[in-house]
């Protein structure tokens, strides 16, 4: 009866681990999230695609991973976590530390099509400000953006 106990903790404690581990994302994540939204848009059409975004119960939100659009003056198009963001440009809003990283996305779009890019953001699971580095993607003429927190 008591080993039987203790397995059962065990194995409480190992779901338990694994559940955080699957919240958190990773990088290959958030460019697979990218392009799979992309996908979307070619298979659905801008309207549909920017809807299923702004859905915070939809395909593109997996935890603290999930899928922003912006257009290319850096006004945020679809945003799950946020909706009050939605038809602001924040190009001139830095992170904390001060970075101009959405004009740094702009950038990357514009020149080389899709990349990296670094920055600091609010947490919307921890709520708290986290390193973050996100996969950007140019797609007709809007931004598909996924972070994923350090």
């Amino acid at each position: 009866m008591k080993r039987l106990f203790v397995a059962v903790l065990v194995g409480m404690f190992f779901m338990s681990t694994a559940a955080v581990c699957l919240a958190a994302g990773n990088a290959d994540q958030g460019k697979t999230m990218v392009e799979n939204a992309i996908a979307f848009l070619k298979a659905n059409g801008k309207d549909k695609t920017l809807a299923e975004i702004n859905n915070q119960k939809g395909k593109f939100v997996k935890g603290d991973v999930y899928v922003v659009v912006l257009d290319m003056k850096a006004t945020i198009l679809a945003h799950p976590y946020n909706s009050k963001l939605v038809g602001k440009s924040l190009l001139e809003v830095p992170d904390p530390d001060g970075k101009m990283f959405r004009k740094e996305m702009v950038n990357v779009a514009g020149t080389k099509g899709s990349g990296w890019v670094d920055f600091k953001y609010k947490n919307p699971v921890s709520n708290k400000v986290e390193n973050k580095t996100a996969f950007i993607q140019k797609a007709d003429d809007m931004i598909f953006v996924c972070g994923v927190y350090k």
